[in-house]
């Protein structure tokens, strides 16, 4: 069984499973029709099925040793803008990040895995995830069981940052870790005539913004990475007003645990001492959303030496400040969080992930089914 040779002939199928998703794009939990398109196939193929709210687990196959490929299934609140036949249905709903295409690629790679099932030598898992986007759907399907027996796990995510039809591949930190911050700084408000009798939170928020950029430059070691951004400022309604508060919100990101630990000290020194020193106080809270994706060097060779055998293209992939929450998964599990390359200028395709014009280069999702279910077998093979 060639995989290369069995994704190429359903490559039509799966483009028009990418495209129906595509029209009709759901939220984070709420799959519900995704998911229940993604079910009848796998109960006709002949999966075992285990629901996790909208997220489905699937087995295929038995045996002492299982692996694991996953794909994430919801949208993102964005208006499309593209002007396509399958352009998105749903006002203010986009698979503005290839969801969709995770989806179909996994769903062609279970319809060839079942069709040669008897080959296997062990047992496939199948997860489709609910929640990638800020849902952190990957914990809600491990507490589900995703990972119970599981001896390897891996996923896809297209690519935009490399040429169609290229699979990345990289060992070590691929994406970081990230946390998501609100403060309040709250001072005494008034006439914007009489400042001296009033606590400005306004300018007390700009030197609290200034001062965080200094932990990028000065207490992060230049060898590492970390990124604090402010991404949103709110604060008073008039022109003459001097308001009580400003709430800001933002977010870190680290690929090493003791960086974002370092960030989130400093953010809570600055905070502290800066409104102290104008006599203003502050609320905090800081949340981590997923810890650094790190692909298991063993499983990335792995990865390699499959996509070599089967003619496959793969390169490097640059690490991205970018986060997923495949990483929990990878926290359990060894494996590895691969990239499929969706750039195509000649098509036009080069807008970022969560563009509201992004789009990707249907021609070559059936070289990520290929991929899996290379994986697959090779993986139960060893």
């Amino acid at each position: 069984m060639s995989p290369v040779e069995e994704a190429l002939k359903i490559k039509e199928e799966i483009i028009a499973w990418r495209r129906d998703f595509h029209m009709y794009p759901e939220l984070k939990y709420e799959e519900k029709r995704t998911s229940k398109i993604v079910k009848e196939h796998l109960r006709e193929w002949g999966y075992k099925i285990k629901r996790v709210g909208t997220g489905i687990i699937a087995d295929i196959g038995v045996g002492e040793r299982t692996i694991a490929l996953r794909a994430d299934m919801d949208a993102l609140p964005v208006q499309e803008e593209n002007n396509i036949p399958y352009k998105s249905k749903i006002p203010g709903k986009m698979h503005a990040c290839g969801h969709d295409a995770h989806t179909a690629m996994l769903l062609g790679a279970a319809k060839i895995i079942a069709e040669h099932s008897e080959e296997l030598n062990g047992r496939v898992r199948l997860i489709f995830q609910p929640a990638e986007e800020g849902g952190n759907g990957a914990l809600k399907m491990i507490e589900g069981g995703a990972l119970e027996g599981v001896d390897a796990i891996f996923g896809f995510h297209v690519w935009m940052d490399l040429p169609s039809g290229v699979i990345g591949i990289r060992d070590g930190p691929f994406l970081a870790g990230a946390g998501i911050f609100n403060a309040l700084i709250k001072g005494r408000g008034g006439h914007g005539a009489s400042p001296h009798e009033t606590i400005d939170p306004i300018p007390i928020a700009a030197e609290t913004i200034l001062a965080l950029q200094t932990i990028g430059s000065r207490n992060i070691d230049p060898i590492e990475s970390g990124v604090i951004s402010v991404t949103s400022i709110c604060g008073g309604t008039a022109f003459n007003v001097i308001p009580e508060e400003v709430k800001l919100k933002g977010t870190i990101r680290f690929f090493k645990p003791g960086v974002g630990e370092l960030i989130v000290r400093r953010m809570k020194e600055i905070f502290e001492g800066v409104t102290k020193a104008h006599g203003a106080s502050y609320e905090l809270d800081i949340e981590e959303l997923t810890p650094p994706t790190v692909n298991d060097k063993r499983m990335a060779d792995f990865a390699r030496k499959v996509a070599d055998k089967y003619g496959l293209m793969w390169g490097k992939v640059k690490p991205t400040m970018g986060a997923e929450d495949f990483s929990f998964y990878l926290q359990k599990v060894p494996g590895v969080f691969l990239a499929l390359g969706i750039r195509n200028e000649e098509k036009g395709i080069v807008h970022p992930h969560h563009h509201p014009k992004f789009d990707v280069d249907e021609e070559v999702l059936h070289l990520g089914t290929a991929m899996e279910v290379a994986l697959a077998f090779e993986f139960l093979r060893e």
